[in-house]
Parts: C-alpha cells; structure tokens; sequence
C-alpha cells in the first residue's frame, strides 16, 4: 500500500509544513526510501533538528511568517496542527497524511471524529475488530501518525483512524465507514467559528458514495439537522438513546440495544464505560459490529473488558477518605456536565483554563443548580464561570495553580465524596496539553 503513495510523490516539489509529530512521521516516511529535495516549513527554527543537521537535500523556511513562504510547490503535506485560517487555502495543494491513505485504500478505513468521545469509539471498534481476528490498526489524531505503520498494513487490513477536524478539512476523500458522534463548540481559536468547525467536521461524509456507510448519533443537536441539510450518498445508520423502530436505527427499547429488529446488548450489562455518552458510543460501535458483519458475542467481549482510556473519567483513587477522579480531557463545558451527571456524589469540581471564546452558560446553568457543593475555579475560564455563580449555597474558591487547586479541595472537599478534574477548558495556558494536566493533577492528589 506505500508504494501507491510513494508514486505519488515522485517527481514532484515537496514541502512538509509542520514539523511536529506528524511532520517528523512524514519526513521519515518519505526519507526511508528517496532523497528527493524537501522542504520543512515550520514556525520554529528547525535546521538543528536531529532529525534534519545531516540531510544536505533539505532546506528550511521559517519564522514568524512562515505562511507566507508556501509559493513554488506541487504538494505540501500539512501536519494538523499547523492552523490557516487567516490564510487563502485555496491558493495551494495541500494535502496530508490522511488524505494520501484515503487516496489509496479508503475502502478498508472506519473513520470516526466528533467533539468528544472518539479515541474511546475507535479504540472499542479497534478492540472488536481484534477479537473478531481481524488484522487492525489505530491510527490517527489518537496519537498515532498514519505513516508510522504504514509498511504494515496489509491490502485486507482494517484501519480505524480517529479524524479530528484538523485532519478533515482538506480531505476530498472519505472513509468506507464513517460516524460522527456528536458536534458541539470547540476549537474556535482554530476553526474561526462554530460553523466552520462543524464544517470541518461533515467533511468525513462528503465524498462517500452508495456502497460506503454514513454514522450519525440522530439524537444529538445539530448534528441531527446538518443530516437534512444536503444529500449525502453514504448509507445512512442513526443512533439514538431514544426508542425507534426505523430501519437502520440503533436505539433503546426498553432495556435494550436494538437495530432493525435484533437485540445487541442489555444495558445494565457491567461496564466500565459510564454515563449516556458512553453508552451512544457502545451503540456506534455495535452498529458498526454489524454493518461488518461481526460475531456479535465477540463484540461485547470487547466491550465488557474495555477499560476507560487515562484521562477520560479516570479513577484516580481514595486518599483520606475522598474519591478522586481525573476527566482532563472534558475540555470543552458539555463534556463537564456529562462527567457531574455520571459520577456520584461530586462533592467538588476543579474546572478552568484557557479561553476560546466557547460559550459557557449551559454550565454555568447548571452549577446553579447546587448539584456540586464546592467549584474551584483556575483561570481564565473558571474564574469567569466563578464570578457568574449566583447560588448562595455553591462555594467557590479562586485559585491560581493547579496545586492550589488540589491543596483547597483535600481542604472542602466532604469525606466520602468525589472531587472532579474536569476543566471544561483547553489547558494551553499552564500546560503542554491536557494529557500533561491530568498527570500533574494524579500526581498532587496522592501527596499527603
């Protein structure tokens, strides 16, 4: 399958624009087997870079206008986190490594995004397809760049790849399966706006036909709406949380997991994956289960033994009598909400961080309600959240660091209760990523 890629690139001038983990996956890729001349165009300097002091057929634009210097080239593999909003992308033949892959083998690919809850989705799909012995691999914005792997897959191999909006913009190509959870605010720092974002995101059905598949959580707003708002030609499977009997419709009859008139799974089955969200998640991957035709009993192994990924409502652990979970990855307020909603009793919640412009009054809503006792509140988003609390019996505290943040909830927080990470925010601001915050949080709560 990479040699069909690496036809593609021969003979042409390529510029690689961000030199980050993807950038660095597709240098590798493409220095394995040619020397051809490239270019590396990234905000940073990058000409010390391990990677690059030896390579005599390299040559680096950079700089604070490094957007600037994209002229001259037949193809420029952009990395997803390089942002281009405030350029004219039409100007220029971008491409990416999703795009490549899709090119070549769309019809072996599931491709999953949403705003939350797709690294669970594909790493469930990703663990049933293994159970079921399928060859598999898990790719994508999880973590894991697609040309890392790419000498391994082979022309049967199913691979299920994580899209983020990032990844989809440029694509016009889409997967043979494809879904899309659910679609809320985020990233607007990125994508400009709410539209945009959404946008970004339906591009993983645009260009599929009438053998593909087409996945839609039907009772998620607006991404029930935008699936009435154009044709689209994949096959379409709604889930939903609500009871149907419509052909190709996964949804709850009574106690159960249905689709087109079998029964898939009891819902009060044990599981490790709390909460509505994850259960509309269990029912993609079901609908998915059965589009390709897999032992359904193997299917719920899968599900049965998955645990929750780090960072994802994670149980941290009990010390001095409080329960303490880790849910850094909520980062935007809907994601909070389902956390408070699912966990039991949250005692305290620890919340904020860098501002996107995301509108936060569905949250702030609910704190009101006095359903959690304590909110600590860091900055910046969280002290905005603060300032607009009206209830008399929510306290909230104003810190500055996390460690603060920690130290006042080991303080308030009642015995035998929860205390909650869950920012409702990006983590830019005083972290790395989310990953880095959530670690930084496990770490001070098991200090005495």
């Amino acid at each position: 399958m990479y040699h069909k890629i690496l036809s593609k690139l021969e003979n042409k001038k390529i510029a690689i624009l961000g030199f980050g983990m993807e950038g660095q996956s597709s240098y590798r890729f493409i220095r394995k087997y040619s020397d051809m001349p490239l270019v590396i165009i990234d905000q940073k300097d990058m000409r010390s870079h391990p990677l690059l002091e030896n390579d005599s057929h390299v040559l680096c634009r950079f700089g604070e206008d490094y957007l600037k210097q994209l002229d001259g080239f037949d193809m420029i593999i952009k990395s997803p986190g390089v942002i281009t909003k405030d350029i004219d992308v039409s100007s220029y033949p971008f491409t990416s490594q999703l795009e490549l892959l899709l090119e070549v083998n769309r019809k072996h690919i599931i491709g999953i995004t949403a705003t939350k809850g797709k690294s669970t989705t594909c790493t469930l799909v990703y663990e049933a397809l293994k159970k079921n012995g399928y060859d598999a691999f898990l790719l994508g914005n999880i973590g894991k760049p697609i040309f890392d792997d790419i000498e391994n897959f082979k022309e049967d191999s199913w691979l299920v790849i994580e899209m983020s909006a990032l990844q989809l913009e440029f694509v016009k190509y889409s997967p043979h399966i494809a879904a899309i959870l659910n679609l809320y605010q985020d990233h607007l720092d990125h994508s400009g706006s709410v539209k945009h974002y959404h946008e970004n995101k339906l591009h993983i059905f645009d260009y599929q036909d009438t053998q593909d598949y087409r996945i839609y959580c039907s009772d998620i707003e607006p991404l029930n709406s935008y699936m009435h708002q154009k044709d689209y030609y994949g096959k379409p499977y709604a889930v939903t949380l609500l009871e149907s009997r419509d052909e190709n419709t996964t949804s709850l009859i009574g106690d159960t997991v249905n689709l087109n008139g079998k029964e898939l799974y009891d819902i009060h089955t044990k599981t490790a994956l709390l909460g509505n969200h994850n259960l509309r998640n269990i029912m993609v991957v079901l609908t998915i289960s059965e589009i390709l035709k897999l032992d359904l009993e193997k299917t719920k192994e899968a599900i049965y033994e998955f645990q929750p990924l780090e960072h994802r409502m994670e149980y941290v652990g009990c010390y001095h009598d409080i329960l303490y979970y880790n849910d850094a990855i909520a980062t935007i307020p809907m994601a909070t909400i389902s956390a408070l909603q699912t966990l039991s009793p949250v005692d305290t919640l620890i919340f904020g961080g860098m501002d996107r412009g995301i509108d936060y009054q569905e949250l702030i809503d609910y704190c009101n309600t006095g359903a959690v006792r304590n909110l600590i509140c860091m900055p910046t988003t969280g002290h905005k959240i603060g300032k607009a609390i009206t209830n008399p019996n929510v306290h909230c505290y104003f810190v500055e660091l996390l460690d603060e943040a920690v130290a006042k909830a080991k303080e308030v927080t009642k015995p035998h209760t929860i205390c909650l990470l869950s920012p409702a925010a990006s983590s830019y601001e005083y972290f790395k990523n989310f990953e880095e915050k959530g670690r930084a949080y496990k770490i001070l709560v098991k200090k005495d």
